[in-house]
């Protein structure tokens, strides 16, 4: 029997120790693989190598400064409530008092004038009152929501402009990089006109006038594709900003043409609805408020009630190290009604303030509607023009292409003179830059549309 215990004491040995280890690895792993989490999770947060618009978008609503302000303040707005509504908890205070009587108080007392008390005396005590009518805490019992939902409508505003102004920085990147690759193209086709050019000059088949137009066209390329170049960096600089980007890395744009091309379009019989836009909602909670404050002014007529209570040691000796030997408790408790009875003018004056600052109010939702109206009827105008820009630009820009095409055939064949070639080859990379001018201009028009629509997502 001993003997069999001795091997199943030495097998649970070796497995608690097979268990140990298998714990001990498996913890170095879960934190590794945590570690590694926890890092690639940082780095994709901070660095865009690929950024299409919605990832610049996505990234701009978490890093831009203004809207981490904004949401800072719904934080900050969500602490000033509570301490507000704190006000209708009891409030429970401790208090102290100690008094030395250099001469003691003097009284008249049965035609005489004596002098009465201690030296020393002392008060320890607990006092509580509790609200249950005060007109500033039920103030802010009935604007906690709407306090609430204007904080979160300045954090709304906000992402609408950092939507709005990333959108258009990125399509500014966009254009600049398609002219920059327009500008490449005609680079490429130019340093082959140039060497045709050239060998032809050479043989003698034509004189160096062509030669020498091809290298003024080529230099004249070269120098704009170095401005724009530069160019390019400024606004990739203007795009970081607006995104509020961390990592010292370049962005790496991503775009589907094709699908961007999709997107130009937009429904132009859309009616404006007020409520859809964030500032008419601004200003609706700012009414809701303006009336709160109206009526918190007329609740100045109304007493204020509360309760009270107190707890109370009192010491008195006239020797200091006898005072605290012996205390004389006292307790109380009972209403306190205060009842404002003239105050002047001051209520009658703050009620017409409350009235004039809601009129007020009313103008500015009218003049805001107005504006809304007048920023939809601009920005809807400037997209179809745009939009009938962009349509007739991309059938010019196919034009263009067919006519280069064809004539440099022609001018390979003998036929063109070199100088049909170079007005084909310029009107080529105009249609080109103007196409993309275009395409990018009615998307940034169609921003406008939609914010002026109150339809821009920002969630």
């Amino acid at each position: 029997m001993l003997p069999i215990l001795t091997i199943l004491s030495h097998q649970h040995n070796v497995m608690k120790k097979k268990l140990n280890l298998f714990l001990v690895c498996g913890g170095v792993c879960i934190l590794s693989f945590a570690a590694k989490a926890q890092g690639t999770a940082y780095a994709t947060d901070t660095v865009l190598p690929n950024a299409t618009l919605q990832t610049c978008i996505s990234y701009a609503l978490r890093h831009y400064p203004l809207v981490q302000q904004a949401l800072l303040d719904e934080r900050i707005t969500e602490h000033q409530i509570r301490s507000r509504l704190a006000d209708w908890y009891p409030q429970v205070n401790f208090n102290f008092q100690y008094d030395y009587y250099f001469k003691l108080p003097s009284f008249y007392f049965n035609g005489n004038v004596t002098s009465n008390g201690t030296n020393n005396t002392s008060t320890l005590g607990l006092n509580a009152t509790q609200n249950i009518f005060n007109r500033d805490v039920l103030l802010a019992s009935r604007t906690a929501g709407d306090v609430r939902k204007q904080a979160r409508q300045a954090t709304a505003t906000d992402k609408i402009d950092v939507v709005v102004n990333v959108s258009k920085a990125f399509y500014d990147v966009l254009l600049t990089q398609q002219q920059i690759d327009v500008l490449a193209d005609d680079i490429r086709r130019l340093e082959r006109n140039l060497k045709d050019a050239y060998n032809q000059y050479q043989g003698g088949l034509v004189d160096k006038t062509d030669y020498k137009r091809a290298t003024i066209s080529l230099n004249n390329s070269k120098a704009e594709k170095k401005t724009d170049e530069e160019a390019l960096k400024a606004k990739y600089a203007l795009l970081k900003q607006q995104m509020g980007y961390l990592g010292n890395e370049n962005i790496q744009l991503v775009y589907d043409s094709v699908q961007m091309e999709g997107t130009v379009y937009l429904d132009t019989l859309a009616v404006v609805d007020y409520n859809n836009r964030i500032e008419y909602q601004t200003l609706m909670t700012q009414k809701r408020l303006e009336l709160a404050n109206l009526q918190y002014n007329k609740w100045s007529y109304l007493p204020t009630l509360s309760a009270v209570g107190a707890y109370n040691f009192s010491y008195l000796n006239n020797q200091f190290s006898k005072l605290y030997s012996q205390d004389y408790p006292n307790s109380y408790a009972g209403l306190q009604l205060t009842f404002p009875i003239f105050q002047g003018t001051r209520r009658i004056q703050n009620i017409r303030i409350a009235e004039l600052q809601v009129q007020r109010v009313d103008w500015d939702i009218i003049s805001l509607k107005s504006v809304i109206n007048s920023q939809y009827e601009q920005a809807l105008a400037t997209y179809k023009s745009h939009l009938n820009e962009y349509y007739l630009l991309r059938e010019n820009l196919a034009l263009a292409r067919d006519v280069f095409n064809t004539i440099e055939l022609q001018y390979r064949s003998g036929i063109k003179a070199y100088l049909d070639l170079i007005t084909a080859e310029t009107d080529l990379r105009t249609a080109q830059s103007n196409y993309s001018n275009a395409l990018f201009q009615v998307l940034s028009s169609k921003l406008d549309v939609e914010r002026a629509l109150g339809t821009i997502n920002y969630r």
